[in-house]
């Protein structure tokens, strides 16, 4: 069971109807810009910020109308324009609406300097389609922007009231001047808020008359967060509002959406009897599936047979029960966990649903009991330690997406109480696999034996873990010929070279995903790596490891580091060298750089070589053992990753 919106909006309509509550309308019906406040007043210390969010109010309300409970949401935004790159983002002001939102209306005006103003209504939308997404979008297209313009936009729009937890994020890319979120609802309800990253607390008043109560947050020069920091996780930095609905006094319902009943209902849900049909339907299918000893392995013969045969569709409806499943050969989320602990039960493989959320979204929040960091699943088992993911195609056990590691989960397990099991949620840390998985291996041997102007160089690389599933499962779903076109391009991003005299691939394709690592084998002449000066002869030894990304931070470093999952690399170059042949600036080879966190080196990029009469060995070692890492020490980290960026740039010098 995921917790979608949609569930809990019977729920509400039910909180509704049983309160008998009053039709109301909402307080910003009529709400409206000031028609005479044409003024553009920028703070001194935002004039010359390319833009600038002078204004923002957010309004959310939640009303009873007709015995139905309804949100409104009301977003009003004054932008200041004072740069061609701003322009260019603001001249199409895209209307989103999801699938349950109704829009109410929307205008948008341009203020110009002179005090002139370009009004824009609903009737001035336009549409957009995207031919390769299939998707429609709907804009207005803004004319006569300018630098030292202001851009205002009202949008209010109907939705379904999100009581099950919901976050607000009330920082932006650019900086907000001021700040104004209100959350507006009837007396009778208590809604439970965390404040996250700095973000002031919500100050409550009472509107008694009307019955009423308002959380607003107002704040004043909150300062950019710029989403364009490499290895970072914007989400879990931004200031943040969350809030879910915790109690409702009219039917005295109290700590709601709480994780123990969450556990106790989903497992009620999913670990019923199956009947005598659905029994022989899973014994007939788990008769095709592959027997093991191993437990991790017998779980992958799982994973693979089932992710093979019955396609996840997210967004149909569920099946009437497992054998329609097995059947149609498809199926949503509810059926495709039915059936894995359908299937383990029968191969009596312990287990554990895990909810969790994706941490570059919602972080999971122990002490914030709110159904939207019950957003993903997975399947946990003790014995191994691992886990698996039951919808992602590309995964096999032990891995599973990153974003839902290094992350808490809350684990749904089993209990017998008085003869009867029961499910209990325990809320737990997810392991993420840790560097010894997604290690890669580069093996290359530069040959100047039979020419020194153009050496033959063979490269044999190993791919693990993360790594792997980039670039393993490709094989099953793309015809040959342009499987071969994409491994010509792997290549060439480790190599800069264009064209290869061989080149394979091996243990490629999903029957080897979690089990070995990909591997890719090619040859190439290196002329191009090599510059004749006079008598001696110019190598780019770094750049056969192929190019390697450089870490540049113009501005102050904002956010800690947070990369997707721990990995390693490890090289050996051999260089093969004619008799009579020296080399020189084999000292530049010689690297050593190290990210210490709490006296740990937790990330390190070293070189070093040996140089036998015809032979130069050169060993790099790159890991990165955390997935997260202070910014006290970004500087540290930074030079790590740039090593290898500067290992690219070392040439050797070859004489004859």
């Amino acid at each position: 069971m995921k917790p979608k919106k949609n569930n809990w909006w019977s729920l509400f309509l039910l909180i509704a109807s049983v309160t008998q509550l009053s039709a109301q309308d909402y307080t910003f019906k009529n709400y409206d810009w000031d028609e005479k406040d044409v003024s553009i007043n920028v703070p001194e210390q935002y004039k010359n910020e390319n833009e600038t969010i002078l204004s923002r109010i957010v309004k959310i309300e939640l009303v009873s109308q007709k015995n139905a409970a309804v949100q409104y949401y009301l977003l009003h935004d004054r932008i200041y324009i004072n740069a061609d790159d701003a322009i260019e983002r603001n001249n199409k002001v895209y209307i989103s609406l999801d699938g349950d939102e109704n829009l109410v209306s929307t205008k948008v005006r341009v203020i110009l300097k002179n005090g002139k103003t370009i009004v824009l209504n609903q009737k001035d939308i336009k549409e957009e389609v995207d031919q390769e997404k299939g998707i429609r979008y709907h804009y207005f297209a803004v004319n006569g922007l300018e630098k030292g313009a202001v851009i205002e936009k009202i949008t209010i729009k109907e939705q379904i009231p999100q009581v099950n937890g919901c976050s607000h994020r009330l920082q932006d890319r650019y900086p907000i001047a001021q700040m104004d979120f209100q959350l507006i609802y009837p007396n009778h309800l208590v809604f439970k808020t965390k404040s996250l990253n700095g973000l002031s607390e919500p100050i409550m008043s009472h509107d008694t008359i009307n019955k009423r109560i308002t959380l607003q947050i107002k704040e004043q020069n909150i300062a950019a967060l710029n989403d364009d920091e490499k290895y970072s996780n914007w989400n879990s930095q931004v200031r943040m509002f969350r809030y879910k609905l915790d109690e409702n006094r009219y039917s005295g319902a109290k700590n709601m959406f709480n994780f123990k009943a969450f556990a106790t209902n989903t497992f009620d849900r999913f670990n019923t009897e199956l009947d005598k049909k659905e029994s022989k339907a899973i014994a007939d299918f788990c008769g095709t599936i592959t027997k093991s000893n191993d437990v991790q392995e017998q779980i992958w013969n799982i994973e693979n047979k089932i992710k093979k045969n019955i396609v996840y569709n997210q967004y149909q409806n569920s099946n009437p029960g497992i054998i329609e499943t097995l059947k149609t050969k498809q199926g949503n989320l509810i059926d495709m966990i039915r059936i894995y602990l359908a299937v383990f039960k029968y191969f009596n493989i312990e287990n554990n649903m895990v909810y969790t959320s994706d941490r570059y979204k919602i972080p999971f929040q122990e002490d914030f009991e709110s159904y939207e960091n019950l957003s993903e699943v997975l399947f946990y088992f003790p014995p191994i330690k691992k886990y698996l993911s039951p919808t992602d195609l590309e995964y096999r056990i032990p891995y599973f997406p990153s974003g839902l590691a290094n992350n808490r989960g809350l684990f749904i397990k089993s209990r017998m109480f008085g003869g009867v099991s029961m499910g209990v949620g325990e809320i737990n840390f997810i392991e993420i696999p840790g560097i010894e998985y997604t290690h890669d291996h580069m093996d290359i041997t530069v040959d100047f034996t039979q020419d020194i102007e153009n050496p033959s160089i063979t490269e044999q690389l190993s791919f693990g873990g993360y790594a792997a599933i980039t670039m393993q499962p490709i094989k099953d779903f793309v015809p040959t010929d342009q499987y071969k076109i994409i491994l010509k391009s792997i290549a060439e991003n480790y190599s800069t070279q264009k064209e290869f005299k061989t080149l394979k691939a091996g243990n490629d394709g999903t029957d080897y995903i979690g089990k070995k690592p990909f591997l890719l084998d090619f040859n190439f002449d290196g002329a191009d790596l090599v510059k004749k000066a006079g008598p001696t002869y110019i190598f780019s030894v770094g750049l056969i490891i192929g190019k390697q990304n450089e870490l540049y931070q113009e501005n102050k470093r904002m956010m800690p580091v947070e990369i997707n999952y721990p990995h390693a690399y490890t090289r050996k170059i051999h260089i093969l060298l004619p008799p009579g042949v020296t080399v020189k600036n084999l000292e530049k080879l010689a690297m050593d750089y190290k990210t210490v966190v709490n006296g740990t080196t937790q990330a390190a990029f070293t070189s070093k070589y040996a140089q036998t009469a015809n032979e130069i060995l050169i060993e790099n070692e790159e890991y990165y053992k955390s997935v997260t890492y202070p910014l006290e020490q970004f500087e540290q980290y930074r030079s790590v990753i740039n090593a290898a960026a500067d290992f690219n740039k070392i040439v050797l010098v070859l004489n004859k």
